[in-house]
């Protein structure tokens, strides 16, 4: 099984409320690694680079408005189909109808404020990774664990 990249955003909500260590933390229980982590400031060239397919829309001023209102937290996790377990692990976009369990579900209230973002398809992640980060700061590593999280032929 082919091991996949997804980019996560820890949007200024998820900082502003503490709750990024706890965030990260599931994403580690899951068993995913984190290869690449920063944390930086969201600005309007920054948010139109990676919501370019929005721009045009009428909700974008407002989620422009709130990308950058305060700090991003940034991370490239990789595993096995890193991008659809990531898309269950995060939950439906709106908070209010996300599953129990899921990170929206669990800390989520909103569609738009929802806290996280996180990449939809390899070809988004590729765009997305690259908004955010050079190829020379994303470490893979292959944990000792991972021996005992899947089988080989899983991995």
């Amino acid at each position: 099984m082919a091991t996949g990249r997804s980019l996560m955003l820890l949007k200024p909500g998820a900082v502003e409320r503490r709750v990024c260590g706890r965030l990260l933390s599931r994403i580690e229980d899951k068993g995913l690694n984190i290869v690449g982590l920063k944390m930086l400031k969201g600005t309007p060239e920054l948010s139109k680079q990676h919501c370019a397919e929005h721009v045009e829309k009428p909700f974008y001023p407002d989620l422009e408005t709130f990308i950058t209102a305060g700090p991003v937290i940034a991370l490239v996790v990789e595993g096995p189909e890193a991008i659809k377990v990531m898309r269950t692990l995060l939950g439906s976009t709106n908070g209010r109808e996300a599953a129990p369990g899921t990170i929206r579900g669990d800390f989520g209230q909103s569609r738009q404020m929802n806290l996280v973002h996180g990449s939809d398809s390899p070809e988004s992640a590729a765009r997305e990774i690259a908004i955010y980060f050079e190829d020379d700061e994303l470490i893979s590593h292959m944990p000792t664990l991972n021996s005992w999280l899947a089988a080989d032929d899983e991995r």
